[in-house]
């Protein structure tokens, strides 16, 4: 299996959420996995909030970043170039689309094009739904 992991995946793992060890079961069980400049910067972003919201300590949040850069060598990870951004600027099947989320389905895209089994691992909502709706499995599956 090769995915795209969305930042929403992403962040459940390194926050330890109860939803986390569904998500690196997949990223552990993908031959590839494909992600963009966006989930890193939104994982970091994520990270700083919660340590200043004192939802997560500064050593809790620096050990999560030393996990998310020991895994960012096995990954590729696509930068938000101008075909990705052309990919994002297009109307989705379930619309209201947020910019970010917009991103990501773009960059998606522009994965699939050159990996057409491509699958998305997202927890969000809204990501998921459009995801399916332009034919891309998605990981985890929904929980109950």
């Amino acid at each position: 299996m090769i995915c795209y992991a969305e930042s929403s995946a992403v962040l459940a793992w390194l926050y330890g959420e109860p939803r986390g060890p569904e998500v690196l079961r997949v990223l552990i069980g993908a031959r590839r996995v494909v992600s963009s400049d966006l989930t890193l910067l939104e994982c970091d972003r994520g990270l700083r909030r919660r340590v200043a919201a004192g939802e997560l300590t500064d050593s809790a949040a620096d050990r999560a970043r030393a996990v998310l850069k020991a895994s960012q060598p096995q990954w590729e990870i696509i930068p938000l170039a101008p075909r990705v951004l052309e990919f994002s600027r297009r109307s989705f099947p379930r619309e209201p689309v947020r910019s970010l989320d917009a991103l990501h389905l773009g960059a998606a895209l522009f994965a699939r094009s050159t990996t057409p089994d491509l699958r998305i691992l997202t927890l969000d909502e809204r990501v998921s739904a459009n995801a399916r709706l332009l034919g891309f499995p998605v990981e985890p599956a929904p929980s109950r």
